[in-house]
């Protein structure tokens, strides 16, 4: 199984710490799980433009194919100003609508404050959706007073993460037995 973690902002460093925490779990409790990290803050990409993603090149190109060739993702986003960072709305903008299909998708969302608990459930889930993503039904919520000198401290969030990856792995594992057995009724 491959699973892209995908930090979703190019400012701050709280999602991508979540981001690392999540790695590092997959890594100590699934050897056979090969994950690619991205973190767009390390990218040049531009804003879409209406390209046909075959067309893209660079990071952009590099981001979308590696993306696709999943099989599943965690996407991590800070929550500013009440809505998503354009940089990550831009990766959705540049896929293809069917880019996700067949794809469990985990979040986890960076706030400083409970008050943007609802914007994954409102903003990103819809758009993740519409991609044809199989969306986890909870996500791990992470704030400001979970985070202590560049670390998170609260033990319940790494319990919580803990579960969205094996929550994400058994999701898709379903995922792709189901795929396999309306593909088994097919004679072609």
């Amino acid at each position: 199984m491959k699973i892209v973690l995908l930090s979703g902002s190019r400012m701050g460093s709280k999602t991508r710490q979540a981001i690392d925490l999540t790695h590092q779990l997959i890594q100590n409790q699934y050897e056979e799980i090969h994950v690619d990290l991205i973190d767009l803050a390390e990218k040049e990409i531009d804003f879409a433009d209406g390209h046909h993603y075959l067309e893209l090149t660079g990071d952009a190109g590099q981001v979308t194919q590696t993306i696709m060739e999943s099989d599943a993702l965690i996407i991590g986003s800070p929550i500013f100003q009440a809505s998503l960072p354009g940089s990550l709305k831009n990766i959705f903008d540049l896929l293809p609508q069917n880019a996700l299909r067949g794809k469990t998708v985990g979040i986890v969302i960076t706030a400083g404050s409970p008050k943007h608990y609802l914007i994954a459930e409102y903003q990103l889930k819809p758009i993740l959706t519409y991609m044809k993503a199989m969306v986890l039904p909870s996500y791990v919520f992470i704030e400001e007073t979970d985070y202590a000198q560049g670390k998170i401290i609260n033990q319940d969030i790494h319990y919580r993460l803990e579960n969205l990856i094996k929550d994400t792995i058994l999701s898709n594992q379903a995922l792709q037995l189901a795929q396999q057995q309306e593909e088994d009724t097919y004679d072609f």
